[in-house]
């Protein structure tokens, strides 16, 4: 969707979400020496100044990291917190990292990252957020091609991050369908795919299709939710993983209710399930 820019929304609270699961996945991959590729199919601008006229317009981050941004130092969040400190040196929060700068700093030297963005202005943010950086790979392309084009990666362990706006309702499909495909060429590959809880319940059939397309694969989705329902807005955020890594699901169930404790909503919760077990 071209007309989206996810300058209005960064870190809100569905970014929180959504980027301290990416770190706890990533700080898995870590703890092997072998390198990882990252692979997204809406990459954004990968950093955002949150006092630009989109964030401030908006003011969504207020709600989200600008909450967490004083937790205390000892606070189980910070593995998370300290990737957002490192693009704000100063000690301000200024800056917020997007799903691609979060990966990127926590790459190691051999670790390969491949970023897709379509938006013509988005990429060339992206393009200029990474230059210098011959480990990261900038890509306009639409993002599901461009992803698939590429599987399998190497190195051939890592994760995709799936994370479209959702403007157009036909998106749902069309991330069920790539994710299908995308499993076929990467088996083994960790798939994590962001939706937006809105009243319409659009994402039920999306979850209910990616968990068949994963066949025997485990599948654990975490639901953090932030007000009741209404006809409109999203009142919630969810993250499936396919392939989740050993422990997930023990990291999630503490963090995530810890980070929602702290975020300045109206109707905290949240849920973790394994939609499939693993074997």
């Amino acid at each position: 969707m071209l007309s989206y820019q996810h300058g209005f929304h960064a870190g809100n609270f569905a970014d929180v979400h959504k980027h301290l699961v990416l770190t706890l996945i990533l700080q898995s991959l870590n703890r092997k020496s072998k390198p990882w590729s990252y692979l997204e199919t809406h990459s954004g601008r990968g950093l955002y100044e949150l006092d630009s006229e989109q964030a401030l317009k908006t003011e969504e981050f207020q709600q989200g990291i600008a909450a967490l941004w004083t937790a205390d130092p000892g606070s189980k969040l910070a593995f998370y917190l300290e990737q957002v400190r490192a693009v704000n040196p100063h000690g301000n929060l200024d800056c917020y990292p997007g799903s691609p700068k979060i990966a990127a700093l926590m790459a190691r030297e051999n670790d390969q990252l491949h970023l897709m963005e379509l938006h013509p202005q988005e990429v060339g943010y992206l393009k200029r957020n990474f230059r210098n950086q011959p480990q990261v790979g900038v890509h306009q392309r639409d993002g599901y091609e461009g992803v698939l084009s590429l599987l399998p990666p190497k190195p051939n362990r890592g994760v995709v991050l799936v994370d479209p706006s959702y403007e157009v309702k036909s998106e749902y499909q069309q991330v069920s369908q790539f994710v299908r495909k995308a499993l076929a060429l990467w088996p083994n590959g960790c798939f994590v795919v962001w939706y937006p809880l809105l009243q319409a319940d659009r994402w039920k059939s999306m979850v209910k299709q990616l968990t068949d397309a994963a066949g025997d694969r485990a599948v654990l989705d975490s639901q953090m939710t932030v007000s009741k329902p209404e006809e409109r807005g999203m009142y919630g955020s969810g993250m499936l993983i396919i392939n989740p890594p050993w422990q997930l699901d023990r990291q999630l169930a503490e963090l995530v209710p810890e980070a929602l404790g702290q975020l300045q909503v109206s109707d905290p919760d949240s849920a973790l399930s394994w939609l499939r077990e693993p074997a």
